[in-house]
């Protein structure tokens, strides 16, 4: 049984970088009513806090989650699957520090997320919020690209198709929620999210840089890739905060339309 519920439901669509800040902006607010199916997912594994074993539960349920997000969760609006994920434009203005990039990035699709391992998810009993530890071995990024600027001391000028590819991936989330009750359910209100990551590698290609000066192009994907510890230092504070504000506007979604105690069974009633 579904039931309607009111409140914006958002897609990522269009992401803005400014200097290390980033926003999610939505290019289309899909309507003011949602639906959620008032009986739980066989997919949740729903856990306590009394319980000793509430880390190892948690953990379980937040990886019955991802799994199921890389082939879609019927019965949730405007949740599509995150392997592949589709994002319009990325746009990116920094100025400070080893980047200084005005750059857009369009027509953009993230692989990797189907072989997310959620190692640890720790929910705290005081605020709620919770502190998720995930590792993925690889992601891609492409798409097409628009750059001037400089990374360290190489200066950037082109236009055409790019790709990033990160691996090892060791992401450290910490999401900051409240708690609100509708309909009989308690809710999650996700309302920020902060990343930190490391990685074991980072591979990269721009094409047509330079104006096509094919020489330059490759030298300058050469030193980029074999430079990538400083460049992947000098790139995180962009990169960072582009995945927090992914994954932010997924869980706000997400969790507008599947309830919390669904997740938690004896969290608080809001009031």
């Amino acid at each position: 049984m579904k039931r309607t519920v009111s409140g914006p439901v958002w897609t990522v669509r269009y992401l803005v970088v400014l200097g290390t800040w980033c926003w999610v902006l939505p290019s289309t607010v899909t309507g003011k009513t949602t639906t959620f199916d008032t009986s739980k997912p066989e997919f949740i594994r729903t856990c306590r806090f009394t319980d000793p074993q509430f880390v190892e539960c948690s953990t379980d349920s937040v990886q019955g989650l991802f799994d199921k997000l890389v082939t879609g969760i019927e019965g949730l609006e405007h949740v599509g699957t995150i392997d592949p994920m589709k994002i319009s434009k990325i746009r990116i203005l920094q100025g400070d520090g080893p980047v200084s990039v005005n750059a857009s990035l369009s027509k953009v699709v993230v692989t990797g997320f189907a072989s997310t391992k959620v190692i640890r998810n720790v929910v705290s009993s005081k605020d709620y919020g919770w502190e998720t530890h995930i590792r993925l071995p690889k992601m891609r990024l492409e798409g097409s690209y628009h750059m001037q600027g400089r990374i360290l001391v190489i200066p950037l000028n082109g236009h055409g198709k790019c790709w990033f590819e990160p691996s090892g991936m060791d992401i450290i989330m910490r999401t900051t929620t409240s708690l609100y009750e509708r309909d009989g359910h308690v809710f999650y209100n996700v309302t920020a999210t902060k990343v930190d990551y490391t990685i074991s590698g980072l591979r990269l290609h721009m094409g047509n840089l330079f104006e096509g000066v094919k020489v330059l192009e490759d030298s300058t994907n050469q030193y980029l890739n074999d430079n990538w510890r400083p460049v992947s230092e000098a790139l995180k504070p962009i990169i960072a905060k582009t995945i927090e504000d992914i994954l932010l506007a997924i869980m706000q979604n997400i969790f507008h339309q599947l309830p919390a105690d669904y997740f938690v069974a004896d969290l608080p009633r809001a009031g």
